[in-house]
């Protein structure tokens, strides 16, 4: 059932430009996972996703690295050391759960914008906006694309198509250093990572191949909403 699930979120996200780390999270929620587990498995899963969907978007060439490249810079270091953050398994499922809220917050409040990138990227601003973003994905294990995404269309640093094709490569570099320092404090993913992994990669495969052409953004951003506010509230009144 948790691998059908996983397959149905990865095909759901990657059709919108984004890993899942928020919905996986919120599937273990439900499950009752455990934070030792929670946070490595989701970075893992967002590993594998994004890594298919920047080999697709850096293959056709749609990735606008000048701008990714210092919101990197500093949001690396940040997820590394946010993961070698042990929490206590009340805060972080409060943590989590507020994290999950807001991303509901930001999805609902996000508007489409057909305009192109207006404005050069500020490189104090990317730099911290960076390292904000990287500190959240390693703290909770969600990629950060969800918040990147919204962000840099409403500072208008980035059109949604560049946004979409910046988040890929963003969730993937902050998820890995991510999972590198979980790991370090002998935080690790569920046994059935390997099963998960498979179920998220096919997912992110139709995902892409399906496209927005065939699904409807708001639709899909109606569904996401609704299961972050459930996942959100369970963990931070549970």
């Amino acid at each position: 059932m948790a691998s059908l699930l996983i397959a149905a979120i990865s095909l759901l996200y990657t059709s919108v430009g984004q890993a899942g780390g928020t919905a996986f999270l919120s599937l273990m929620a439900f499950f009752d996972m455990s934070s030792t587990e929670m946070r490595a498995t989701a970075l893992g899963l967002n590993i594998v996703v994004a890594a298919y969907s920047t080999w697709i978007f850096n293959r056709n060439k749609v990735v606008e690295w000048l701008i990714l490249r210092p919101l990197l810079l500093s949001s690396m270091p940040a997820s590394l050391a946010a993961g070698l953050i042990v929490l206590a398994e009340h805060t972080y499922k409060i943590l989590t759960g507020l994290v999950l809220l807001l991303a509901s917050a930001v999805m609902i409040m996000q508007r489409e914008r057909a305009a192109d990138r207006a404005c050069e990227t500020p490189l104090r601003a990317s730099v911290s906006v960076g390292a904000v973003l990287g500190l959240v994905s390693g703290l909770t294990g969600v990629g950060g694309g969800v918040f990147l995404a919204p962000t840099l269309i409403a500072l208008n640093w980035a059109s949604p198509k560049q946004a979409v094709a910046l988040s890929p490569p963003f969730i993937l570099a902050n998820s890995t250093v991510g999972f590198v320092g979980a790991l370090f404090t002998g935080q690790f993913p569920s046994p059935n990572l390997a099963l998960y992994t498979i179920s998220a990669l096919a997912g992110a495969v139709a995902g892409t191949i399906i496209s927005l052409k065939w699904l409807n953004p708001r639709g899909i951003r109606f569904v996401l909403v609704a299961v972050l506010l459930a996942a959100g509230i369970r963990l931070v009144f549970a």
